[in-house]
């Protein structure tokens, strides 16, 4: 009777924890990279330095030059880490597939590597 239960368990509601585990920890990935702030913010200056334009010519061009490397500076690195985060999800992603898809030939290799056992 215990081993029907496990097995009803692990073919069924077990699976489907498995799939919602990799789904959730995908989901965690995403929010301790941050990825929708992080394209949302794509182009903003670099921790919010930005210069003020001062009179004259010479200042604006100056504040001008400054707020483009912010921006730049700013775009490099989401760049990078949104870069970081998707080689994540994706190796994440990959493990979890084959996580879901190995899942239920755990039962028979397990009773088979005990019988092997016995065998050799």
């Amino acid at each position: 009777m215990l081993a029907i239960a496990f097995i009803r368990w692990w073919y069924g509601a077990g699976w489907k924890a498995v799939n919602s585990s990799v789904r959730q920890r995908m989901q965690r990935t995403v929010d301790s990279f941050s990825v929708p702030t992080l394209i949302r913010t794509l182009f903003a200056p670099w921790k919010r330095i930005i210069a003020v334009p001062g009179a004259g010519i010479e200042a604006r061009l100056r504040a001008m030059g400054d707020n483009i490397v912010s921006r730049a500076v700013g775009f490099t690195v989401r760049t990078m880490v949104l870069f970081s985060a998707g080689i994540s999800l994706l190796c994440m992603g990959i493990f979890g597939i084959i996580q879901v898809a190995l899942w239920p030939l755990i039962p028979p290799l397990a009773v088979g590597c005990i019988v092997g056992g016995f065998i050799l």
